[in-house]
């Protein structure tokens, strides 16, 4: 993944709970250094070990640790200078979801290691919506709810999120029932 993610973890961590506990988040995941560089590839360990290691610096899941970052990572990208791509990708909670993998292509074009995941939406005929995420990254279902909790404040919508059973490896589903 890349530097820009880490990044991100590691604001995440400063901001709810101090750079004490950054530190030593760090530390236990062997992260040696200090800083990330936001345009360069890291392998992905480093960024499960970063996860895993702040799921037991403070006592949390780390599904709990994924949702968080999924909902704060819709900010922070915002403010690190991808606010105009999101405002593009579109105007609605339904427009930004069918153009996801518009954007990721969008943004391989400046991260030539990027190995995004794809999304599909998909309405159902109650009115709900399946979203389909795959990515050949295992265990970030609960970033994908995050990151939906995240679009629910952009765009000021409401909705319930279940995560549904896996269609297969690397195929997650998602029911959004919209409430407002």
């Amino acid at each position: 993944m890349y530097g820009l993610v880490n990044r991100a973890i590691e604001d995440l961590v400063c901001q709810n709970h101090g750079q004490e506990t950054w530190e030593r988040v760090r530390a236990r995941a062997g992260v040696t250094g200090h800083g990330f560089v936001a345009m360069e590839s890291y392998p992905d360990a480093i960024t499960y070990a970063l996860v895993g290691a702040a799921a037991e610096e403070l006592g949390a899941p780390a599904d709990e640790i994924l949702e968080a970052f999924g909902e704060f990572w819709m900010k922070y990208t915002a403010e690190e200078g991808y606010g105009e791509l999101l405002g593009i990708m579109g105007s609605t909670f339904d427009e930004f979801m069918d153009n996801l993998d518009s954007m990721h292509a969008r943004i391989a074009a400046t991260m030539p290691h990027l190995v995004p995941p794809s999304f599909t939406r998909e309405a159902t005929p109650e009115g709900a919506t399946i979203l389909h995420y795959e990515s050949e990254r295992k265990g970030l279902a609960p970033m994908v709810i995050g990151l939906l909790k995240g679009l629910s404040t952009r765009f000021n919508v409401k909705f319930e999120v279940e995560h549904l059973a896996p269609v297969g490896e690397g195929h997650e589903r998602f029911l959004i029932t919209r409430s407002d």
